[in-house]
């Protein structure tokens, strides 16, 4: 398969270079100025998993001429609608696109640009970031990328796509319910973004107090509440679950939000926090937690961005 990975940042350059290690058909479409530094020193990953240095494929926006059989969309939200019109040249009346985004409001919007049949269901889990050089550092075990049809079906593409992804370094996972599957990591992201970013610390500190403790499953127990008003497909038990995920995970882990604001980069606030607030407040629902820790993150935006 043709594969095209928008971008080459900590996500879509570790995903696209385990497949390009395997030996896949891989394409990184990236802007000029990342293209000249790939350029000059290739897609370096170090990694726990295994360390890599490749040679990529790189195209630009201005390289339009040829469809790809699927587009992974690995950008942050804000990111999406230029990472859109970057990559409308490449999708072809067959072309998949698999985005990797983190929440559930960017579904919509590739389906409103592209179409309903184009957009399968993806989400990923991996701590990634990109140092100084450009190169990625992946420092924990959890590399996790899930993938399926929005409809559940095994359809002929998507078991072709499992088969290209099958025998990389990575943990690739076909799900035949991969709408609960991106819910939940909403859930579960919205959750830990928010309170180690509005805390200022990895997630073990927080834990170690009864109330860091308290205020973790109070705010889980909110985002659950939510979903479960609007009709999102989730289980029942799922705050239980995602609170003794977050209970298991490594007292040194920060969220991707937490690192961006410690560089003064922008962040998901309204993407994951935002698009919930809105919900609780079209239905209703008393979500206390959630707004403080909303305001927090708007404080920031509003100040240094």
């Amino acid at each position: 398969m043709k594969i095209l990975i928008v971008g080459a940042g900590a996500i879509g350059g570790y995903f696209g270079g385990r497949l390009l290690e395997k030996g896949e058909n891989v394409t990184f479409l990236v802007r000029e100025k990342r293209k000249a530094q790939l350029e000059e020193t290739g897609l370096r990953t170090t990694s726990v998993n295994g360390d890599s240095h490749l040679t990529p494929k790189l195209i630009t926006a201005e390289n339009a001429g040829e469809s790809f059989d699927v587009v992974v969309v690995s950008t942050k939200s804000y990111q999406l609608s230029g990472a859109i019109e970057d990559m409308r040249p490449f999708v072809g009346k067959e072309t998949m696109i698999l985005p990797l985004l983190n929440g559930i409001a960017h579904i919509d919007t590739l389906i409103d640009a592209f179409g309903d049949r184009a957009v399968i269901g993806g989400l990923c889990f991996i701590e990634s970031t990109l140092d100084e050089s450009g190169a990625i550092i992946q420092t924990s075990p959890i590399n996790q990328l899930v993938y399926g049809e929005r409809t559940g079906e095994k359809t002929e593409r998507i078991m072709k796509l499992q088969k290209a992804f099958e025998g990389t370094k990575a943990d690739i996972v076909f799900s035949e319910n991969i709408n609960q599957d991106m819910w939940h990591k909403y859930l579960f992201i919205t959750a830990m973004s928010g309170i180690t970013t509005v805390m200022e610390s990895p997630i073990g500190p927080i834990r170690e107090l009864e109330t860091g403790r308290r205020t973790i499953a109070a705010f889980i127990e909110e985002l659950a509440a939510i979903m479960f008003k609007i009709g999102a497909p989730i289980k029942e038990a799922i705050a239980q679950e995602q609170i003794e995920k977050i209970n298991l995970m490594a007292a040194g882990m920060k969220s991707s939000m937490q690192r961006d604001v410690e560089k003064s980069l922008p962040i998901e606030a309204d993407h994951l926090q935002g698009y919930l607030l809105k919900k609780a407040n079209d239905h209703k629902v008393a979500v206390p937690i959630l707004e403080t820790i909303y305001t927090k993150l708007m404080l920031y935006e509003n100040t240094y961005i």
